[in-house]
């Protein structure tokens, strides 16, 4: 069974190499086969550089095992095999597959969903499978690809379903290509974050505080606040106004932007109140939810006064935090969590002011982007979905105003036809990082929902009435409608024009970094932990030789401490070895050797990282240094 199950899948037949991953995922379930008959088969999609198969095992597999598989797949690559599809009927599917639980639960849904049941034969081999295959396993590289891991995951991504063994593959045009990839791979296992975050004593998650709930340590806590300190200094010169929201809110505000109905599932639980200070609430309960994000409160804040078109363009920007809840299984480290604080900001302005707004949000990322050396990067225009919201006419402008405003900017960019979300069309900022690896950063998103308003429709009513919490909360489907209609849809954002009308104004959603916790993922392994000085949590360590020269260290540290860098001493009574070795493994930029000799100088002997000794020179020279790489960064 290849992507035909899946929803954003795409066309395999258009893409050859695309066909010959696909292909070896057929082979590779032909190969466990051929090792545990009675294995049972999930799906085996092409993904990013490669292709998977799941499998129901009689026992867990070695890693050591895979070489065996894989060299099956050689054999049956040389076997000269044919793809051949057919069609099949719901009855004939039914039976062919009967002994494999997993088809039968995909033929059932497809059956459901009125979708035509296709099979592909290769050799004795039969599978479920839309296609998109090889004509023959002639066809297929022999030594460009290699079977990689193994992993757990349950059928169909849920944790009730069983758990089967996945087996990750990788797959390329040419064997040079594929060692390539191999190597990139190698090199971005030594840069891992979770592995650099442990070692250089930067974060952990301890399961007392919760999964995905980051805690900073003074290290990384060091590097963070001198990217906010730069970040708000950056807004706060491109006119942005700072402020801060409450990490919790009334449920009510996410009723009435839409927030608890669309995303529910990703949202914590709501705490429920009979009464809250000793007074009764008037008709049902009050109550409080984590936000799961920072616009509404944006919108509370704009609403506080009457607004004229003379103070627009308003922007409002926040380190906010929020909270999502993803499932345990997809949390990884800090590029994956269920707390984060966003970079979030929001702009309200005239139709008239959009080109321009837009321009200067994508003028911001690619000043900040390049101050961390990401300067190659693809913005990605996200066009109007199937169901929308807002006008055919509000689209249109909003789309050409995005593409004019990245013209602008010099910005080549490419369409995701129709993956805007249902409130508006967005930019997606792409950057690679120093291995060449492709990350989602910044977001330009317009907002034709919050901004409006709306009554509740009969249909919005049944979809709120759908959830649990409302059932809770309101008993009867007739006191929820009654509670939805008061509040209506948006929060009709409005300001005063020029002719003394009330105008709706246009909302515009940007993140720049996107969350602080997923970049500094990012930047840790761009980086592979070794910081710029600018950037460095430890700028500068001094290493003392012996006893002796303690006090004249101390009295660098001190200087150096006030002229604003972050420095350290090590004076232990351990050997001069040791202590560099430490220090080198822990990254910092510069180290400063002193004894005996550099005391009575009153000089210090400089080690560069990467660098090695650059020479004794007085802390003057040193400091000149310094100024230097600051100032240029």
């Amino acid at each position: 069974m290849g992507n035909m199950h899946k929803g954003n899948s795409i066309d395999l037949r258009e893409n050859s190499l695309q066909s010959v991953r696909h292909s070896l995922a057929h082979l590779l379930a032909i190969a466990v086969l051929k090792k545990f008959p009675k294995a049972k088969l999930g799906i085996g999609p092409t993904i990013e550089n490669g292709f998977y198969y799941d499998f129901k095992l009689p026992r867990p597999l070695r890693d050591e095992e895979l070489a065996e598989i894989e060299n099956t797949m050689r054999e049956v690559i040389a076997q000269n095999l044919d793809f051949k599809g057919e069609k099949l009927t719901p009855q004939k599917a039914r039976s062919v597959f009967k002994e494999q639980p997993f088809k039968l639960d995909l033929i059932k849904e497809l059956v459901k969903d009125k979708k035509a049941l296709t099979g592909y034969r290769t050799g004795t081999f039969f599978d479920l499978c839309r296609g998109g295959h090889v004509k023959n396993t002639s066809e297929i590289p022999h030594d460009a690809f290699t079977l990689t891991k193994t992993a757990g995951a349950y059928w169909r991504g849920d944790e009730k379903n069983p758990m089967l063994t996945r087996i990750y593959g990788l797959a390329f045009e040419t064997m040079a290509d594929l060692i390539a990839h191999l190597a990139m791979l190698a090199e971005a296992e030594k840069r891992d974050h979770r592995k650099l975050g442990q070692e250089l004593d930067l974060y952990s998650i301890s399961p007392l505080v919760g999964q995905g709930l980051i805690l900073w340590h003074p290290k990384l806590t060091q590097v963070r606040n001198v990217l906010e300190a730069y970040w708000k200094e950056k807004h706060y010169r491109k006119g942005y106004q700072l402020v801060n929201t409450p990490h919790i809110a009334n449920m009510d505000l996410f009723v009435i932007s839409r927030h608890l109905s669309k995303y529910t599932n990703s949202m914590f639980p709501v705490m429920l109140h009979e009464y809250i200070e000793g007074e009764s609430a008037p008709d049902y309960q009050v109550d409080e939810i984590l936000k799961p994000m920072n616009c509404p409160g944006h919108i509370q804040i704009y609403k506080s006064r009457p607004h004229s078109y003379r103070e627009l363009p308003l922007r409002i920007g926040e380190l906010g935090t929020v909270y999502r809840y993803e499932r345990a299984g997809v949390l990884q480290g800090l590029t994956r969590v269920r707390g984060f604080t966003q970079d979030d900001s929001h702009i309200f302005c005239t139709p008239e002011q959009v080109i321009d707004e837009v321009r200067g949000v994508l003028q911001i990322m690619k000043e900040m982007y390049a101050l961390f050396g990401f300067n190659d990067y693809q913005a990605y225009i996200a066009t109007r979905p199937a169901k929308y919201l807002g006008t055919l006419k509000m689209w249109n402008l909003a789309e050409e105003a995005l593409k004019e405003a990245a013209r602008a900017e010099g910005f080549d960019y490419k369409i995701d036809e129709g993956e805007g979300v249902f409130y508006g069309p967005k930019i997606d900022m792409k950057v690679k990082d120093s291995l060449g690896r492709e990350w989602q950063l910044g977001t330009v998103q317009f907002d034709f929902n919050q901004p409006d308003h709306a009554e509740t429709t009969e249909e919005e009513i049944n979809e709120f009435w759908n959830l649990k919490i409302f059932k809770k909360k309101f008993k009867t489907r007739e006191n929820a409608a009654k509670h939805l209609k008061k509040l209506g849809r948006g929060f009709n954002v409005t300001y005063t024009d020029r002719d003394g009308s009330e105008k709706q104004c246009v909302m515009i959603h940007r993140v720049i970094f996107g969350s602080m916790e997923r970049f500094m993922g990012i930047l840790i392994e761009h980086f592979a932990g070794a910081f710029p000085l600018w950037l460095a949590p430890v700028q500068i360590k001094i290493l003392t030789i012996n006893d002796a020269v303690i006090k004249y260290g101390a009295g660098v540290e001190k200087q150096l401490r006030d002229a604003g860098y972050r420095v350290e001493l090590d004076s232990r009574n351990e050997t001069i070895g040791k202590k560099i070795r430490e220090a080198e493994m822990q990254k910092i930029p510069y180290l400063l050797i002193i004894g005996n000799k550099e005391a009575e100088a009153r000089t210090v002997a400089v080690r560069a990282r990467g660098k090695g000794d650059i020479g004794q020179m007085t802390l003057d020279a040193f400091s000149a240094i310094l100024t230097k790489e600051t100032t240029n960064h």
